[in-house]
């Protein structure tokens, strides 16, 4: 099963193109994110502030490594069923990070906001947001 969601990955993340095991190259543009108030409810987003990052995602090695200031390397664990309707595609992938805490990373694409995409980095305790487009 491994590979058939290797294959969609690639088909919905390459907009089309042939999809390959080669790793798929993302840039941010900006960046946000929340965390949780003592009583468990998330907090406000953040404004987005610029960020300029390359997130890379490496099927191959089941690898995301989001090369910010300090380099955070996301280890997937388990493909996600995709969620694809005509509002958005999203990626999900089940991950332990570098410091071996597990999070789930989502990638979406908001088709009514002109295939504006996103990379979601959800902790239990805090989630960041990062603006993405595909890097060629």
């Amino acid at each position: 099963m491994k590979p058939f969601h290797l294959l969609i990955v690639c088909l919905f993340l390459s907009f089309g193109s042939v999809a390959s095991a080669q790793p798929i190259r993302f840039k941010t543009s900006s960046v946000s994110f929340t965390d949780k108030k003592d009583n468990g409810e998330w907090n406000e987003w953040s404004d987005f502030t610029d960020a300029n990052v390359l997130i890379t995602l490496d099927p191959k090695k089941d690898l995301i490594t989001v090369n910010s200031n300090e380099i955070q390397s996301f280890k997937i664990k388990a493909y996600g069923d995709i969620t694809d309707n005509d509002e958005v595609n999203i990626v999900p992938f089940e991950c332990v990070d570098n410091k071996f805490s597990k999070c789930t990373i989502f990638i979406i694409t908001k088709k009514k906001e002109g295939n504006r995409m996103q990379f979601y980095i959800n902790y239990n305790e805090v989630k960041f947001v990062y603006n993405i487009y595909n890097v060629k």
